[in-house]
């Protein structure tokens, strides 16, 4: 595809066919990697995976993205926060360093993007209605907060194991609060990644300072090569963990069905058509991710807040935005660094972001205006939540289904159940 050169003028909408010199779209190219940082990385330490995979896979998908669409829809694809919970629960997954089953959920990955894919060749057949109908905003609403939920347990129970690192947890959510209330552009954009670079040096002078905890070891960090290749990891196809992570095909459906609606309203452009190859698209990344032990990926809300901010929604950004995302993988000193941030400091994050989450389920209800004085949604979404909050397990011989699985298959079948006889 080739973008029709425009020129920069204050305030002028570039279209995703359009584009600026090639200084400046690298330049912000790079604006949108750092937009999807914070989440793109903190998604694989949460699981336990190899940020720098995540990150290179990130930038790979990305550009599967653009090429499956034709270079029509302007989108960074990373690590989507829909698969941390089932991910931990597949493997087992204690919350600390790197996951000695990253085989297991990468195989779960690989059935959860066929999945998608499935999906993805249906609408492309039949249309995006009957996916709207099965999964009405009472039901997306519902799964996502249960995301949140359902997670809540790990940093406050498993990842503040003394006083001190229950107090560092409160000084990391803390300190991204006042990020986010004190703060303005690019530095409020990024609340999370300075919330915890501050918590992390608060960390510091507590603790290799003044000896009040755990100190904060160097010695990875120090030994890391700038450059080198990341740790791929090949799959292994566990029937338990496929089971267990394939349904957040639908939590993808549905978080990509509802960026490209924003898209859409911040464009002028209508991405109905292209609804089909976006899922496809995305799909395709999941896949390719999970194939060298990756997350599986999603189309990202922080870079479509930046499109809507900059008014400059041209994909050769996203073009510039993978191949960095593609080199930065190669960096094994950024790997490190992840890894050196202590486990108090990310709890707090944790806490924080699965709080987040929660409360993006909230906001669909909010933003579609789901009627609770109906019954039937009130039902729908009251059960959903205890199920997965309470990690509802069903048993199927010997394959169990924990809570995301029960909280999603029961909110798309209780509301169907409930929805017969109305019009």
């Amino acid at each position: 595809m080739f973008w029709k050169l425009k020129p920069a003028t204050e305030g002028a909408v570039i279209a995703p066919d359009e584009r600026l010199p090639w200084g400046q779209t690298t330049a912000l190219g790079l604006q949108h990697v750092v937009a999807m940082f914070g989440a793109n990385v903190l998604a694989p330490i949460l699981m336990g995976l190899d940020a720098n995979v995540c990150v290179m896979m990130s930038g790979v998908g990305t550009l599967i993205f653009f090429f499956v669409t034709g270079g029509k829809v302007p989108s960074f694809v990373g690590s989507s926060f829909a698969f941390i919970s089932v991910v931990i629960v597949a493997t087992g997954y204690g919350g600390k360093g790197a996951n000695p089953n990253i085989p297991v959920a990468a195989g779960g990955v690989i059935a959860c993007g066929v999945v998608y894919a499935a999906i993805a060749l249906a609408v492309m057949a039949s249309g995006t209605r009957w996916i709207e109908r099965m999964m009405p905003p009472v039901v997306t609403g519902s799964v996502v907060a249960v995301i949140g939920l359902n997670l809540a347990s790990i940093p406050v129970k498993g990842m503040a194991p003394t006083e001190f690192d229950a107090w560092m947890e409160v000084v990391t959510f803390v300190s991204i609060g006042m990020v986010a209330v004190f703060t303005a552009g690019m530095v409020r954009r990024l609340l999370i990644v300075v919330g915890l670079v501050v918590a992390t040096i608060v960390y510091a002078i507590l603790t290799n300072g003044l000896g009040l905890g755990k100190p904060i070891d160097g010695t990875l960090l120090a030994g890391a090569a700038w450059l080198g290749v990341p740790h791929f990891t090949a799959p292994a196809f566990d029937s338990h963990a496929m089971v267990l992570i394939a349904p957040v095909a639908l939590i993808l459906v549905a978080e990509n069905l509802g960026h490209l609606k924003a898209v859409a309203a911040t464009t002028g452009r209508d991405m109905d058509p292209y609804i089909g190859r976006a899922f496809l698209g995305d799909a395709i990344a999941t896949v390719v991710a999970g194939s060298v032990g990756g997350s599986g990926t999603t189309t990202y809300a922080e870079n479509i807040g930046v499109m809507a901010a900059t008014r400059i929604y041209s994909t050769a950004l996203f073009v510039i935005a993978g191949l960095f995302a593609i080199l930065l993988g190669f960096s094994p000193k950024f790997g490190a660094v992840i890894h050196t941030i202590p486990t108090a400091v990310m709890g707090g994050v944790s806490i924080v972001v699965f709080g987040l989450i929660t409360v993006a389920g909230a906001r669909i209800w909010v933003d579609n205006k789901v009627d609770f004085a109906d019954s039937r949604n009130m039902l729908v979404a009251a059960i959903t939540l205890v199920l997965g909050t309470g990690d509802f397990t069903l048993k199927f011989g010997g394959f169990a289904m924990g809570g995301i699985g029960t909280a999603t298959f029961g909110a798309i079948l209780l509301h169907a159940l409930l929805s017969r006889g109305r019009g």
